[in-house]
């Protein structure tokens, strides 16, 4: 069943200053779903699995984390929590070989079914050339997160061609079920039917003026646009052709936009897309008032896409900002933008 939500004000959190959007689960998925795809699903979840939580980025407390553990259990889930949990190390989840230990083990340990990754920040990419997939290509999980996590989604589908979850992670769930808002409550539920695989994820969106209509099929991938092009040239880096990008950001000028989807544009990262996502993005105000960069965020998309013919949606709810959906990273999506809305739909 469709769920509308109309939110009167989120302007501080999305670009626009009304936001409306339907989520909803399909059918049940085929046994036999991931047979075709490129990129592999890790096994769902099942009740009385273990989900592993670890700082390979930034740090949190214990205390922090308390709300996600709490309905991460009622979800029928077990959690253990890893070393790095309440450590630190400056900004960091304690230092690069602790996180580099944390995140390895629970990748080696085949009692873990998925790994939540604590919170950004920053510091993934400080780890990622170390770590060791070979256990995890024989018994792989479901990773999640998202912002500085974007270095593990693109790392992961790149060489390895296992799908992840882009989500929000514990920082962002509510410490009180009871009064949180409509929209904290159905992302954080989009990562329950995630992780159990019950449903075909399918996510409605208003349509925008911008927006490019079109419809197109191919692995969804994406994530944050600065880690993206921090990638760039990396054995990390994305791999775009024949899939839909998703891209968001946070805090960023409007020069900076630009400069990052020219990256996209010259390192040929544009021009094979089936198609392109633009979620949330923050944009930081000029330091010089008298001094504007001449172009919106849209305008900055579009001029970089103008010669190509896929469809563009913009204002999808993904990113920095409450209105933020999991999504399944290299697993196969139908995009359709057109006049009444976009959805995006994973297939089977």
């Amino acid at each position: 069943m469709n769920r509308k939500l109309f939110l009167a004000s989120l302007s501080a959190l999305v670009p626009t200053s009304s936001f409306l959007y339907a989520f909803n689960g399909a059918t049940k998925p085929n046994a036999s779903s991931n047979q075709g795809l490129k990129h592999k699903r890790p096994p769902y979840l099942k009740q009385g699995d273990i989900i592993g939580i670890t700082c390979p980025a930034g740090y949190i407390t214990k205390e922090e984390i308390a709300p996600a553990v709490q309905q991460m259990e009622s979800w029928g889930f077990k959690v253990v929590l890893g070393q790095t949990v309440g450590a630190r190390d400056f900004t960091f989840g304690g230092t690069d070989q602790e996180r580099l230990q944390d995140l390895q083990q629970m990748l080696n340990d085949p009692s873990i079914k998925a790994i939540m990754c604590a919170r950004g920040g920053y510091g993934a990419v400080r780890i990622v050339d170390q770590l060791d997939f070979s256990t995890f290509k024989i018994s792989p999980k479901w990773i999640i997160g998202f912002s500085d996590i974007t270095i593990l989604h693109c790392h992961l589908n790149t060489n390895f061609k296992f799908a992840s979850i882009h989500s929000k992670m514990c920082n962002s769930f509510p410490s009180d079920w009871a009064t949180a808002e409509p929209i904290q409550i159905d992302t954080i539920k989009s990562i329950e039917k995630a992780l159990k695989g019950e449903e075909l994820m399918t996510y409605d969106v208003p349509f925008q003026i911008n927006n490019r209509l079109g419809v197109a099929e191919g692995e969804l991938i994406g994530g944050n646009l600065r880690c993206i092009e921090n990638l760039s040239g990396s054995k990390s880096a994305i791999e775009t052709d024949g899939k839909i990008l998703f891209v968001e950001d946070v805090g960023e000028y409007l020069y900076s936009i630009d400069r990052m989807f020219f990256n996209l544009k010259r390192s040929g990262k544009l021009n094979k897309l089936k198609g392109l996502i633009v979620g949330g993005f923050r944009v930081k105000k000029d330091e010089d008032n008298s001094e504007g960069f001449g172009q919106t965020l849209e305008q900055i998309v579009l001029d970089k896409v103008k010669e190509f013919d896929y469809p563009v949606c913009f204002d999808f709810p993904v990113g920095h900002q409450r209105a933020n959906f999991a999504l399944k990273c290299g697993v196969k999506h139908q995009l359709s933008v057109a006049s009444t809305g976009t959805q995006l739909k994973e297939l089977a």
